[in-house]
């Protein structure tokens, strides 16, 4: 069984839909976060629409229970009707201590033996830029296909005998960027932050991906 980190991203006088949502398949553990959306002002006008401030909802699932809520939300929620929100789930490697994976699975236990093989169609790519960087990074992510993102604010908590690495200031106030792409456009979108708005710019952004096993809410993405 594989037990998913699943997070949803919609906006934010939403979010306690989904938290009621995930409290009603039995989750046991909710986050909510803020964040904002990165449609420019162009975008929102030929949409007819206006900038919204956003929620991050997370919880954690095993793989049949994540299938459950993805349906359950686009029932309940018309996840997958753009401008609803989306809907993704990354797989974990790794959960620090029996007790831990108890409550976060209810007790289900995960099978011994080998990790199933998984092929992952989209990927989550996560930025690290230093704040009021959203512009620039994802004028790099959109020159090389990226469709949108979601900015939550941050923190860095760098020791003061390291305040920089590569241009990259620690311990300052951060903005940190999550895009999901196609797993096979991937590597051109983080090329092109890196090349753009990475370490050495003042943006300063670090870039790494991580693997979706399910997604929701992306269907001009798959359609295209």
């Amino acid at each position: 069984m594989i037990l998913n980190f699943v997070m949803s991203i919609l906006d934010r006088e939403r979010a306690e839909e989904m938290i009621s949502l995930y409290n009603d398949l039995g989750l046991q553990l909710a986050l909510t976060m803020l964040a904002h959306g990165t449609a420019t002002n162009e975008q929102l006008d030929l949409y007819g629409l206006e900038a919204t401030d956003k929620a991050l909802v997370c919880t954690f699932a095993g793989e049949e229970l994540t299938a459950r809520v993805l349906k359950a939300a686009k029932r309940r929620l018309f996840i997958d009707i753009p401008g609803n929100g989306i809907m993704l789930a990354v797989p974990l490697k790794s959960v620090g201590g029996g007790r831990t994976l108890a409550f976060l699975t209810g007790n289900d236990s995960l099978p011994d033996g080998t990790a199933p093989v998984m092929n992952f169609e989209h990927e989550l790519i996560t930025v690290i830029a230093n704040e009021g960087s959203t512009d620039a990074v994802m004028d790099a992510a959109r020159s090389a296909g990226a469709a949108g993102g979601t900015v939550l604010h941050a923190k860095g908590t760098g020791a003061q005998r390291a305040q920089k690495f590569f241009g990259v200031s620690l311990a300052d106030e951060k903005e940190l960027i999550i895009i999901v792409s196609r797993s096979s456009e991937k590597a051109a979108i983080m090329r092109a932050i890196a090349s753009q708005a990475g370490p050495g710019t003042p943006s300063g952004a670090v870039c790494f991906s991580l693997p979706i096993t399910a997604v929701a809410g992306l269907r001009m993405l798959e359609d295209d």
